[in-house]
């Protein structure tokens, strides 16, 4: 059981380092043996875990974005109204990027570049399947502008990205009033006027 644990603990070291030094480095300039070295491991060590760098990240991808969208949709109903589980989603995303700053960083920059294989990325989009549902009853019941999923996160979702990065520049700092103004304009990007 002990061996188990250390198995797990080399493991989320592992994850760890990735996070850390892919956000602070980007991912070119993240060898694996700065990652063994942070993760307090030999560099041979990576390899019982992961095949390859590119096997590590996005690994790494796929563990991070399923904390994400857990957090997300864990107190989103599938009997709200749209307006309401939009807002429920979209605070809980909110939260989730302001409060695991690292792992928001993570995932934006996997977002933004080529970093992440193809079928990671399409893994990744599964897990925002209650969202991506939401959306198209809110489609369904002419409440959602007729656009593209991916149109729809660009507008309503990505901007937490920005305003996350902006706080931690020092630029803002975030409080109750601008993320309602925030949730605001999120939804009013996205919302079918009728």
């Amino acid at each position: 059981m002990a061996k188990l644990q250390k198995s797990i603990d080399k493991r989320k070291a592992l994850i760890k380092a990735t996070i850390e030094l892919v956000n602070n480095n980007g991912f070119h300039a993240t060898p694996m043996s700065k990652i063994a070295k942070m993760a307090n491991v030999s560099p041979g060590t990576i390899y019982l875990y992961f095949e390859n760098k590119q096997d590590l990240v996005n690994q790494t991808y796929i563990e991070v974005k399923t904390e994400y969208t857990n957090y997300a949709f864990k107190t989103y109903d599938l009997t709200m109204t749209v307006a309401e589980g939009f807002k429920t989603i979209w605070f809980r995303i909110a939260d989730f990027k302001l409060n695991e700053c690292e792992n928001a960083l993570f995932l934006a920059q996997c977002d933004n570049t080529p970093m992440i294989d193809e079928e990671s990325r399409q893994e990744g989009i599964k897990h925002l399947q209650p969202l991506l549902d939401l959306w198209t009853r809110g489609k369904n019941e002419s409440l959602i502008k007729p656009i593209s999923n991916h149109m729809l996160y660009a507008y309503a979702i990505n901007p937490l990205s920005f305003l996350l990065m902006s706080q931690k520049r020092g630029a803002i700092k975030l409080n109750k009033k601008n993320m309602e103004e925030a949730f605001e304009a999120a939804w009013t990007s996205i919302k079918l006027n009728k």
